[in-house]
């Protein structure tokens, strides 16, 4: 395939050169979640020449979206567009010849296979720690790389997983962080460059994988420091008891763990249900959520974005003045975690 005269520069960094770039014009990538790191992934896959990209989120467009999010508008936010239909659009007329496909849609075992069919690597722009299982587990099943990301705060982490060569996500992270130990970009906040400096990194490790340059992909966690300033790679190996890269265990890809929802009827709220129950501190949760109504021995009482949130000691919520169980998600995502 020749290459394109916008890709000239990047096919003299020897280290691609006119096969690498081949190669990536010929790939295919999925983008899972389109936030402060997905946007900013996707559209430097794009401009990179990646030749087909998947772009996948449950989400819409809102004005507190456009610090970070640097691919959506105001008019965007004032439409409410969903992010996966915002951000095709965006890259298409970024480059008119990319194949792109929108996925306005919630990541789920009875879907995942459906939405990355074909994919031959996967950027994590997610916010909870279920979706990434799921993916982890995913990846292992199918052989398929994938690259995680978080952001929050001043500092952010990266890190590939190439299916049986080194550890995978749940080697790192073998549980779920407790909620009221896990901080989101609601509850403390984020540098809007954090984000970018942690996506790009994302894409980079995503465009050595399908360049073929599996070799130059960075062994082990990276730290992005923006605010203190440099970076850092930890060492990451393989756990040799890990559950999910070892022992073969795929709890999130079966349906056994992730969180769950219903729409109660008759009381515009949908309630979300961990699939294993929690013991949530909740005089900790109270005090990092937004506008406390109520705080018991038993649950507390939260306006979330004009939606009331009730959150059980069980890790059980309820989310009123909404019937969307993907919004609700969103919601129990930023403002409990995952």
């Amino acid at each position: 395939m020749a290459t394109r005269p916008r890709h000239v520069r990047q096919v003299r960094f020897a280290e691609l050169g006119e096969a690498g770039q081949s190669r990536i014009a010929r790939a295919h990538v999925a983008v899972v979640g389109l936030g402060a790191l997905g946007s900013v992934a996707a559209e430097a896959l794009a401009r990179a020449g990646v030749g087909k990209l998947t772009l996948i989120d449950r989400d819409f467009v809102e004005e507190t979206n456009l610090p970070r999010q640097v691919l959506y508008t105001e008019e965007d936010a004032r439409e409410g567009t969903p992010k996966a239909v915002a951000t095709e659009r965006a890259l298409r007329a970024i480059d008119s010849e990319l194949e792109l496909r929108a996925e306005v849609a919630d990541l789920a075992p009875s879907s995942i296979d459906r939405i990355l069919a074909g994919a031959q690597a996967v950027v994590d722009g997610t916010d909870n720690f279920s979706t990434r299982y799921l993916l982890n587990d995913w990846s292992l099943e199918r052989g398929v790389p994938w690259v995680y990301g978080a952001a929050v705060g001043g500092s952010g982490l990266a890190m590939a997983v190439l299916p049986g060569d080194g550890p995978c996500l749940r080697c790192i992270f073998p549980e779920p962080t407790p909620p009221e130990l896990t901080p989101t970009c609601e509850t403390s906040g984020i540098l809007g460059t954090v984000s970018g400096m942690v996506a790009l990194c994302e894409a980079t490790e995503a465009l050595k994988i399908v360049s073929g340059r599996v070799d130059a992909v960075v062994r082990g966690l990276q730290q992005v420091e923006a605010w203190r300033g440099g970076t850092r790679i930890f060492a990451a190996e393989r756990d040799p008891a890990c559950p999910a890269c070892v022992l073969g265990e795929r709890p999130y890809l079966r349906g056994a763990r992730g969180d769950s929802s219903a729409v109660l009827c008759g009381r515009n709220s949908v309630q979300i249900t961990p699939a294993a129950p929690l013991r949530l501190d909740l005089g900790a949760m109270a005090k990092r959520v937004p506008s406390l109504q109520k705080h018991s021995p038993f649950l507390i009482r939260f306006l979330a974005e004009e939606h009331p949130v009730t959150l059980f000691a069980d890790g059980r919520a309820i989310i009123g003045e909404t019937t969307d169980a993907a919004v609700a998600r969103t919601l129990y995502a930023r403002y409990v975690g995952g």
